[in-house]
């Protein structure tokens, strides 16, 4: 990084204002991808969200029809004031498969930017790919110098429509290469939005990711994991807020001094097997061949206290696989249930949200 910039970034975190100190309250909603069974517009999903008392709601990979249309977006728009809710939104990974489909990531990404601006959220979600496993031929370094092209290519649009774009860290860079992305694209008009659930994907502490990310983060999303040793490394399952191993009342004490102001969403996916990460075997560090010590021994310690979960949960949500129609009740059913208990939990022992206290 050139030292100007070094500086420029520098100054930009130390001017920011910590999340306690705009308001002893933080705000919380929920993701809606979490509810994704339900198969709701979102209309419903607003209005969910509304009956919960939330302050705001992330509309993720919308089932709606209408969604790309700019008639829908202002009623949208509109229909959340009504609801007084605050709604930021987002679209899909940005990461060109190869250099041909450059131009395709950049018209995507200006797309999803216009659509989030239309709505009126302040922020556009994107990741860089899916998981580490699909990331294209090449080296993170290389991946990041594309990611960071893609985004300056969209910057003077971005700029204009008066948003920034939010990079999920999603299972395919570790924390500080995210924040590589961030930093080489420019802090004005990207930042972080914050998951304490994929970090585990890449041997994280979410924890870790947070003291990394947090001074970027513009949304804060929390998911929790069981996490537990394995003969071949590690295990990890999502499950509902405060019944896995994260201590998310550290978590958001941390925040309240390193973020800047932001909203908090409630994002327990579940549903999903327990999956082994298999760091013990040699092969395996081919897909993270830049992972630090230190962060890996804050992992290996996080999975040393936990345990397999030992709650019922129907697992349905298998990768490529559509949900076998006699149990589609059933996961609707612990979709709504997971978050409503996700909720409660971020409301009354992380003393989080604003509306719900009225």
């Amino acid at each position: 990084m050139l030292r100007r910039t070094f500086l420029a970034n520098s100054l930009l975190l130390a001017t920011r204002p910590a999340l306690a100190s705009i308001s002893g309250r933080i705000p919380i909603g929920l993701n809606t991808y979490c509810l994704r069974a339900m198969k709701w517009h979102d209309v419903p999903l607003l209005d969910y969200t509304a009956g919960l008392k939330l302050d705001a709601v992330f509309l993720q990979d919308s089932l709606d029809p209408e969604a790309m249309e700019p008639a829908h977006w202002r009623k949208i728009k509109d229909y959340a004031r009504q609801l007084s809710l605050h709604l930021e939104t987002g679209g899909p990974a940005i990461l060109p498969k190869n250099p041909e489909a450059f131009d395709a990531s950049v018209r995507s990404l200006t797309q999803a930017a216009e659509r989030a601006a239309g709505l009126g959220s302040p922020i556009v979600r994107s990741l860089v790919a899916s998981d580490r496993d699909h990331l294209p031929l090449g080296t993170p370094d290389q991946h990041i110098e594309t990611t960071i092209r893609v985004l300056k290519a969209v910057r003077s649009k971005v700029m204009d429509l008066g948003i920034k774009i939010a990079i999920e860290n999603h299972k395919d860079l570790q924390c500080f290469e995210t924040r590589q992305v961030i930093e080489g694209a420019g802090p004005e008009f990207v930042g972080s939005y914050l998951d304490t659930g994929n970090p585990v994907f890449v041997l994280e502490n979410p924890m870790t990711t947070l003291e990394t990310l947090g001074p970027y983060a513009v949304t804060l999303h929390l998911r929790d994991t069981a996490i537990y040793e394995h003969p071949r490394g590690v295990a990890v399952q999502w499950v509902p807020l405060g019944e896995g191993v994260v201590d998310f009342k550290a978590i958001v004490a941390r925040a309240r001094e390193i973020c800047p102001p932001l909203h908090i969403y409630i994002k327990p996916i579940t549903g999903r097997p327990p999956q082994v990460l298999p760091y013990l075997e040699p092969e395996y560090w081919r897909r993270i061949p830049k992972s630090r010590a230190a962060d890996l021994a804050s992992f290996i310690a996080l999975a040393k206290k936990g345990l397999p979960y030992d709650k019922p949960m129907v697992i349905e949500d298998l990768q490529n696989s559509p949900v076998q129609k006699q149990f589609v009740e059933a996961v609707q059913y612990q979709q709504r249930e997971h978050m409503e208990r996700s909720v409660e939990y971020a409301k009354k022992t992380l003393d989080l949200g604003v509306r719900w206290r009225a």
